[in-house]
């Protein structure tokens, strides 16, 4: 169980921000031309988001509170949600909500570079945290490859981006070796970064010629950052096993 303090500190900004959330989609639903749909999407997500940090929360012990860090994160993933909303919708995205999600998207990129530091700098860095902004990038990248598609600035294969984080993980359950923790890596953040600006870019009306081109670069990074991971884990294993023999 969670810190009494921690588990009131996580619900009040969870609900804070919900709100927050929930004022956000209905006063940019009509400029956006997002219907009952996308705002029901939307808050549903961020429920679901709010109940895994909840059913998480504990890894974050022995810290007393969610932190600033985590209200940052936490923040992020509102964006993706209010995203996802969008896509739901089906909303068509013309240049001027086109430049909209390239200015906000990079904004929520400095953010995500902002909570880990703000996490060693607070002293409240903890597994959950890291945890939680994996997640989180994962799904900025999924919902991103979603609204590329949707808007037909890449083809269909471009959501194999999205989808590698969750292949990985169900890959781990018929090979555990890919369940082993990974420590941590500036290439893997640093490839996840460029990603995102891939897809934004993609996204960027000036870029529709080179749309697919920008994806496909993010997605061979992608791909050969996770084939590191893999044979990274392979040499854990190996070593693993000449010590016990």
């Amino acid at each position: 169980m969670s810190p009494r303090p921690l588990l009131i500190d996580a619900a009040w900004r969870l609900a804070s921000l919900g709100g927050g959330v929930a004022a956000a989609a209905l006063l940019l639903a009509p400029a956006a031309g997002v219907g009952w749909r996308g705002i029901v999407a939307t808050l549903a997500f961020y429920a679901a988001i709010a109940v895994l940090v909840l059913w998480a929360l504990p890894q974050h012990a022995p810290h007393r509170r969610f932190g600033v860090a985590n209200a940052l994160t936490l923040a992020r993933a509102g964006y993706v949600a209010l995203l996802l909303g969008a896509v739901v919708e089906g909303v068509a995205l013309p240049e001027r909500l086109r430049w909209a999600l390239l200015l906000s998207g990079l904004i929520v990129l400095l953010l995500d570079g902002a909570d880990g530091w703000t996490a060693r700098r607070t002293g409240l860095a903890s597994l959950f945290g890291a945890r939680f902004d994996m997640e989180v990038d994962a799904l900025f990248v999924l919902v991103l490859t979603m609204l590329v598609v949707r808007t037909g600035a890449a083809g269909g294969w471009v959501m194999i981006a999205g989808l590698l984080r969750y292949l990985f993980v169900v890959a781990g359950f018929f090979w555990p070796i890919l369940a082993l923790p990974l420590p941590a890596s500036f290439r893997r953040k640093a490839v996840c970064v460029v990603q995102i600006l891939a897809l934004l870019a993609a996204l960027a009306p000036p870029a529709a010629a080179v749309a697919s081109w920008l994806c496909l670069g993010g997605l061979i990074l992608l791909v050969y950052s996770f084939a590191a991971d893999i044979v990274l884990l392979l040499g854990i294993r190996r070593v693993a096993a000449r010590i016990t023999t």
